[in-house]
């Protein structure tokens, strides 16, 4: 009987699949439907296949290292991206807020109302020394303006663009901070249906009296709680979260 000269020399694979073929149990094929053998090959089949496919310590890669410098920029460059700075707005997405009626115009003489309705917001992100981000808030605009003895009706696409910078903070936060919001960075496009109620409008600075009244919304949405919350990762207790939980 020819005896294995490196018994400790055994391929482990081979082990593994001498392993299997001891564990299976005979099946008396004549008492299995058709469905029931295809089930049974197909089981087998799976399991020699998972254990040459199963990787040995010698196939694993070696990491690649990187500085703690490395490290905690690309940290930031992975865990603040578009759709997790998207997900910090969401609660603003989909708002309708009343604006008025207010007076505008020489003497407040005209009345401005609007029915504003905020749409999905789009986001870029600029990497650089720091990471920063775009976003854009699309605005629906009902505008109606009341002269008391007429009330002209416009319908109005506006666009809010707040700028975001990622920040450090001790002890170890990651915070995304916000610039409110001024009129001048709220963009709208009135679109007058005549001549008559484009001379109105500019008459009673329209334009003007709804940028300083949204941009006054937007800034009072983003320092609400849920948002706050949401532009603040504190590592340092996600951390000890997830120590707690091995």
């Amino acid at each position: 009987m020819p005896v294995n000269p490196n018994p400790g020399n055994q391929n482990p694979r081979d082990e593994r699949a001498d392993h299997v073929e001891s564990t299976v149990v005979p099946v008396d094929s004549a008492q299995l439907n058709d469905d029931e053998v295809a089930e049974v090959v197909e089981a087998v089949e799976s399991m020699e296949a998972a254990i040459e496919g199963a990787p040995s310590p010698a196939d694993e890669a070696e990491p690649t290292y990187l500085s703690y410098e490395e490290f905690g920029r690309r940290f930031f460059e992975i865990a603040v991206t578009e759709a997790r700075i998207g997900t910090a707005f969401t609660a603003i997405a989909g708002e309708e807020f009343e604006v008025g009626p207010i007076g505008s115009g020489p003497g407040g003489m005209v009345k401005v109302q609007a029915r504003v309705r905020v749409a999905e917001p789009e986001i870029t992100r600029d990497v650089g020394q720091l990471i920063t981000f775009t976003v854009k808030l699309p605005l629906n605009i009902a505008l109606l303006v009341n002269l008391k003895v007429d009330r002209i009706r416009y319908d109005v696409d506006g666009l809010v663009t707040l700028p975001l910078t990622v920040r450090c903070a001790t002890p170890l936060q990651l915070r995304i901070e916000v610039e409110p919001p001024r009129p001048r960075d709220v963009f709208v496009d009135v679109n007058s249906h005549n001549v008559r109620g484009e001379i109105i409008r500019n008459l009673a600075q329209v334009d003007d009296e709804i940028r300083r009244v949204i941009a006054k919304f937007v800034a009072t949405e983003i320092e609400k709680p849920e948002i706050r919350k949401a532009r603040l990762i504190d590592v340092d207790t996600e951390l000890g979260r997830a120590f707690e939980g091995m």
